[in-house]
């Protein structure tokens, strides 16, 4: 179904290339050798004129200003001489994503980027046979101030808008009123609500005669932000996310790489996946097999069992109360709050309170800036006031509920120095995971080496209990040993 323009109200299907700009590689430090794709839903395709929503919670929200083709006649194993013939034509598209989704999602982009509304397109088709592929110039306006402003020359594009569509027709057939969204130049960033972008894609005809799809234009609006963690994950971000979402560090506000007040505070995105998805038992076999016995984090729990950790330590050290000293370091800006101000995305903050469970080490004020400014947690082992809030605000893990505030028992010292909590050492920057077996420290080096052995070794656990769970014997199997070693690597080698 098409609009009176011929633009498609609801395509058949949403492909989008990842990167295809010079400029968007550039400015990535990535430039890929052959395109790749994702693809949107249908129900995500908004007309000119409506909104966006920011779901209430999320803070990176980025638009990407693109050219989009539309599909004319079926296309399966075309050449890229001919591909162009069977484009209908193009039009203006913006390709939103919510980068607080994005780290769950694992590169799939369903949620971040299939959202009711996410994918405008329009407001008219500029005919194929009236505008060449690589003759099309895009711009896209933030507030009316020119943010992107590109086009699909061949020193422009890594890959040509033809060699796209041929591509994709070697795997799949191309549809009429299908719709390829082409990568985004330079110059994406985030955006909020009370924010107005604009897309516009424009040609020169044959007889010299400006061709334009109008512009494309949508205002972004605060949306609920209702997510049932029983359902699913939770939005989270990170510093390379934010990255990511904003263009670039200078962009989302953060200290130029290396800076010594910049210390990493983020996780690549691929590490968190797999720090997410391996348990802390595993991960802690594999630090004490490389000789790391004091690694866990002892006594604390999660407020809210199911809760998972997965970040960088940002540290603060409470000292025992005494009252001339809370007196002097307790009130105003102290230590404590400095610290929860100063959170950066993808941060845990991981508490030294002795293990002293009688008084409270944060509540639920304190927990809301942590969740706003992107914490991934809090590890603290003494106590949490307001307990029941605070679990639905943030993950959590501490060893005890108290009402108390916290001049009963500490006082606020300092902030990202090496801090003992719960009997381990964590120094600022060390990765922590917590889930409901508890929570460990990784020294940052370590993480890719231990994570990676941790998932492999889960893959054999997972086999072994399937050949316990059948009747075998352990003996020999658990761990696999001759015959039954030969058995698991054959197994592992038809996946």
């Amino acid at each position: 179904m098409s609009t009176p323009a011929g633009v498609p109200a609801r395509p058949g299907k949403i492909i989008a290339v990842h990167v295809a700009y010079e400029s968007r590689a550039a400015q990535r430090g990535k430039r890929p050798a052959r395109p790749s794709y994702f693809l949107k839903a249908a129900s995500s395709v908004a007309a000119s004129g409506q909104t966006i929503e920011r779901p209430a919670g999320t803070s990176l929200l980025a638009f990407e200003g693109e050219v989009a083709i539309v599909i004319g006649s079926p296309a399966r194993n075309v050449t890229e001489a001919d591909a162009w013939s069977y484009v209908a034509g193009v039009t203006a598209s913006n390709d939103f994503g919510l980068y607080d989704m994005k780290s769950p999602d694992k590169g799939a982009n369903v949620r971040s980027k299939s959202r009711d509304g996410y994918t405008p397109l329009g407001p008219e088709l500029i005919p194929a046979t009236e505008a060449a592929p690589d003759s099309l110039r895009l711009r896209t306006w933030v507030n009316g101030e020119v943010v992107q402003d590109d086009g699909t020359r061949a020193d422009q594009l890594i890959f040509s808008l033809p060699r796209i569509v041929a591509d994709l027709s070697q795997h799949l057939t191309l549809e009429p009123g299908d719709v390829i969204l082409t990568g985004t130049p330079a110059g994406s960033s985030v955006v909020a609500p009370g924010d107005t972008v604009e897309v516009e894609v424009t040609a020169a005809s044959a007889s010299g005669r400006e061709l334009s799809s109008g512009r494309l234009t949508t205002t972004v609006v605060d949306g609920p932000g209702d997510f049932d963690e029983a359902l699913g994950d939770l939005p989270a971000v990170n510093e390379a996310l934010t990255v990511d979402a904003w263009g670039s560090r200078e962009a989302a506000g953060l200290a130029p790489e290396g800076d010594s007040d910049a210390a990493a505070a983020g996780l690549d995105a691929e590490l968190v996946a797999k720090l997410t998805e391996a348990p802390t038992a595993g991960l802690s076999a594999q630090l004490r097999s490389r000789g790391l016995n004091n690694v866990v984090i002892e006594g604390v729990a999660p407020l809210k069992p199911g809760a998972k950790i997965v970040g960088t330590a940002k540290t603060l050290r409470f000292v025992p109360n005494r009252e001339d000293l809370f007196k002097s370091h307790g009130g105003g800006f102290n230590a404590q709050k400095q610290a929860f101000d100063a959170i950066r995305p993808g941060e845990v903050v991981v508490i030294e309170a002795r293990g002293e469970s009688g008084s409270g080490t944060l509540g639920d004020i304190l927990a809301l800036r942590a969740k706003s400014l992107g914490a991934a947690g809090v590890v603290t082992d003494g106590g949490v006031r307001d307990s029941a809030e605070v679990a639905e605000i943030l993950p959590v893990f501490s060893t005890a509920k108290h009402p108390a505030v916290l001049g009963r028992r500490h006082v606020p010292w300092e902030s990202d120095v090496a801090v003992a909590c719960g009997n381990a050492t964590v120094l600022p920057g060390d990765v922590i995971v917590a889930d409901d077996d508890g929570a460990i420290v990784i020294p940052r080096d370590l993480a890719e080496e231990v994570v990676d052995a941790a998932l492999a070794k889960e893959i054999e656990d997972g086999w072994v209990a399937e050949q316990v769970a059948a009747g075998n014997p352990i003996d020999g199997l658990f761990p696999p040993k001759g015959e039954w070693k030969t058995k698991f690597d054959e197994w592992k080698a038809s996946r």
